[in-house]
This record gives C-alpha cells, sequence and structure tokens, in this order.
C-alpha cells in the first residue's frame, strides 16, 4: 500500500517583493499543491474572502498561516503578540488551513515570553488548530558574539511543544544538526520550511540544494516516516528577475517531490 506524499506548498515571502497573488498564480501554475499565506503588511494576506477567492480562482489550497511574529511585522495586527495570534488562528480557520506558524517570542517580551508554552498548548486544545512553533537561531553581534534573542529558546527541541516547524535555513544559521532534529522530534515534527543556508550569520533562504543543508536527506526521512504535515518551500527571490524566480520556484519544486519520492 502506498503512503500519501506530504503536500508541497508555496509560501507568499518567496515572491517577496510581489504580492500575495501572484504567489496564488506562481504556485498554481508550477504545479505546487498549495500555498502558506506570511501574513505581512500585504492587506490581501489578512482577509479571509479575498484570501478564499484567488484559492478557488486558481484551483489551489491554503495549507497554513504564517502568523506575523517577526521583527518586520512587529506593528501588523496590533502589538499584542497574543492577539496576532488568536487572529492567525481565527484567519486559518476561515480559509480552511490546518496550520499556524510562529516565532517564539523574542527575549524583550518577557510577559508574552512566560506564558508562551501554556499559551500555546491551551489554544491547541481549544480550537483543535496545529501551532507549530519555528526553531530560530542565536544572533550574532560584533565579534560573532553570540546574542540569546529568544525566549525560552530558539531551539524547540527540548521545549514541551507539541508541534514544531523545522526550517532549513535556520538550521543553516544556527549551526544545527537538522537530521538530529528530525530525529529528536519525532512525530512533534509537524511543518517543515525548505530552503538552505551555508552557515552565514544572516538568515539566507537558499533555493534547497545550493547550500550545505541536508535538505534531501530530510525529506527522505520524512517520506520514509510517513509523515503527515506540510513541506513549504520558503525561499529568498527578492533580488531575481520575474524569469529566475519562476526557475527557482520550479527548481525547488522539482527537489522537494523528488527526493520525497526517493
Amino acid at each position: 500500500m502506498g503512503v500519501p506524499a506530504p503536500l508541497i506548498g508555496l509560501s507568499t515571502s518567496s515572491v517577496y517583493p510581489e504580492g500575495c497573488a501572484a504567489a496564488f498564480e506562481l504556485a498554481a501554475r508550477l504545479g505546487y499543491d498549495g500555498v502558506e499565506i506570511m501574513v505581512w503588511t500585504d492587506p490581501l494576506t489578512r482577509e479571509a474572502g479575498a484570501l478564499r477567492a484567488l484559492a478557488e480562482l486558481h484551483g489551489i489550497r491554503i495549507l497554513s498561516i504564517h502568523a506575523p511574529t517577526l521583527l518586520v511585522t512587529q506593528r501588523v495586527w496590533g502589538n499584542d503578540p497574543w492577539v496576532k495570534i488568536d487572529r492567525s488562528i481565527d484567519l486559518a480557520a476561515e480559509v480552511g488551513a490546518d496550520t499556524v506558524v510562529l516565532h517564539p517570542p523574542f527575549r524583550w517580551q518577557r510577559e508574552y515570553a512566560a506564558g508562551f508554552i501554556d499559551g500555546v498548548a491551551l489554544r491547541e486544545h481549544d480550537t483543535g488548530m496545529r501551532l507549530a512553533v519555528e526553531n530560530m537561531y542565536p544572533w550574532r553581534g560584533p565579534r560573532s558574539r553570540e546574542v540569546e534573542a529568544y525566549l525560552p529558546h530558539w531551539d524547540p527541541v527540548p521545549q514541551p511543544y507539541d508541534h514544531v516547524t523545522l526550517d532549513l535555513s535556520h538550521t543553516a544559521t544556527a549551526g544545527s544538526d537538522a537530521v538530529g532534529m528530525v530525529h529528536d522530534l519525532g512525530p512533534r515534527l509537524a511543518h517543515l520550511h525548505l530552503a538552505d543556508g551555508v552557515g552565514s550569520p544572516r538568515d539566507e533562504h537558499l533555493v534547497p540544494g545550493r547550500g550545505t543543508q541536508p535538505c534531501g536527506e530530510v525529506l527522505e526521512l520524512l517520506a520514509e516516516s510517513g509523515f503527515g504535515g506540510h513541506v513549504v518551500v520558503e525561499v529568498g527571490t527578492r533580488r531575481a528577475s520575474a524569469a529566475q524566480r519562476e526557475l527557482d520556484l520550479a527548481e525547488s519544486l522539482a527537489f522537494a517531490r523528488l527526493h520525497l519520492a526517493t
């Protein structure tokens, strides 16, 4: 009996500076199974009706919502981080997504951080929505001094989260063992951000296969384990031409399908 392969989605952040509508069109044309909505300053990323219309127009699913918990989205949906999470959960439910991706709190968000683990667990219990906390990385200051910018920690493996997102660009920046994290997380690994990196202090989000991360091995491990989450391509194409962006995203999709089939 064959095991269905994970669905492969395209993050709307992968087409930046193009907008959300362009991500739907490109994902459908290239053959992606769905999209992940990065809630952003683009108003379309926050409007359930518009997102449902785009999904219907292009015949493509919305797999997940990425909550606006990045530094650059600190003012999207106000300043209260729990409001951001709750509105992301509501948006996911309205568009038929089953996963909300979120980052751990910044160190200066002490009150939010103190209740983060319990708050995530409570919301999963009450809503039935999968909240997958993403691995991050230490920030590097002058003279390569590391700064711990996240609470309770940038590494979700030792934390009691029920669901985790593994980002393979972040493992490069952190110097983490991505394969070891897959094994350690086991069934708690619920979502994958497929990208690559070479270990630069800058979060690179390269096309998979162009860096040093074991992207293919990770995908093959997921396929062998019957992974039931989503694989979402989250690569940076900001400096690419429209033609090069399309080639990069087609290559990323082909890489994912090849290794999941292997």
